[in-house]
């Protein structure tokens, strides 16, 4: 078969796997290109036996490669201003009365790219801890073929994923908030927010919510690090809206495959909301904000 083929038949698998180890779509596409070259020199090398599995031999090239680019992302992290928040995989909401098999197909491989929450957790994790952990619980790969990918034991990739799955449970809870129910609660946090009603985001937020603004040192408004408490987090976010009200727009979008919210001022997005809501569906327990403008230049 042709290399190209190959390589386009296994490049989502290969881009939900890197983004869920790096939470940058753009160090994920350098991985990406730096896989299908490699690729491709094995494929067309003359002398050389065709690869028996193709499949495996591109999951191994790009999980070491997003293992040598974490490096160089955790470089950057070092000098970062403010929170540092993944970079949001944004989709338009889906209209199952217009869905087609291939919108069904593509939902499938976006299933697999974890929220911004989860995400969030990830980064606490060491380099090779996230990755096993993605291979194992993501996309369901069992530790004797980890251990080929990562070049170390199965006994020692059984470890590595057993503390990884301990640390994310320990700081994640394990449950998902229906999508209509997601829904509602942005309209009425948005609603709360928009009109200036304080009385009404104290009744959406919980009493130990957080708040997460990652503005890169290039937002003005975005806190400098994470914000605390009901009362504290309805004032950010009310002192924030205050100076932006008369311009913003709230588009509703598919934000690492939950329905969230993305601000924008004219034809241009200046933030993307994601929510983490209570099992009840009753309040908000946290909030991310992603409005560095080197995040957001793939979002429409």
């Amino acid at each position: 078969m042709d290399p190209t083929q190959v390589f386009a038949e296994h490049r989502e698998l290969l881009f939900s796997m890197v983004y869920n180890m790096l939470g940058s779509v753009a160090d994920t596409e350098d991985v990406l290109q730096e896989t299908w070259l490699s690729w491709t020199a094995r494929a067309e090398a003359p002398d050389d036996e065709p690869v028996g599995n193709p499949r495996g031999y591109l999951v191994r090239i790009a999980v070491n490669q997003a293992l040598a680019r974490r490096a160089a992302i955790s470089r950057r992290r070092e000098t970062y201003v403010g929170p540092w928040l993944p970079e949001p995989l944004v989709e338009r909401l889906a209209d199952s009365a217009d869905a087609t098999a291939e919108d069904a197909a593509d939902a499938a491989v976006r299933s697999e790219v974890l929220s911004m929450a989860v995400l969030v957790v990830l980064e606490t994790l060491s380099p090779l801890e996230r990755a096993v952990f993605v291979l194992h619980e993501v996309f369901g790969y069992a530790h004797t073929d980890i251990a080929v990918i990562v070049d170390r034991s199965p006994v020692a990739v059984r470890q590595l994923v057993h503390r990884a799955r301990e640390h994310v449970h320990a700081r994640r809870p394990r449950y998902r908030v229906d999508p209509r129910v997601q829904r509602e609660v942005i309209d009425r946090l948005v609603a709360a927010t928009a009109g200036g009603d304080l009385k009404s985001l104290l009744r959406i937020l919980s009493p130990d919510v957080t708040m997460w603004s990652d503005g890169g040192g290039k937002v003005p408004r975005a806190g400098l690090r994470p914000v605390h408490g009901r009362d504290k987090v309805a004032r950010f976010l009310l002192g924030v809206t205050s100076t932006t009200r008369r311009s913003v727009q709230i588009e509703y979008r598919q934000v690492n495959g939950d329905p969230n919210a993305v601000l924008f001022a004219g034809d241009a997005p200046f933030a993307v909301l994601a929510l983490d809501v209570a099992p009840d569906g009753g309040q908000v327990t946290a909030i991310y904000a992603v409005g560095n403008p080197d995040k957001l230049t793939r979002v429409q």
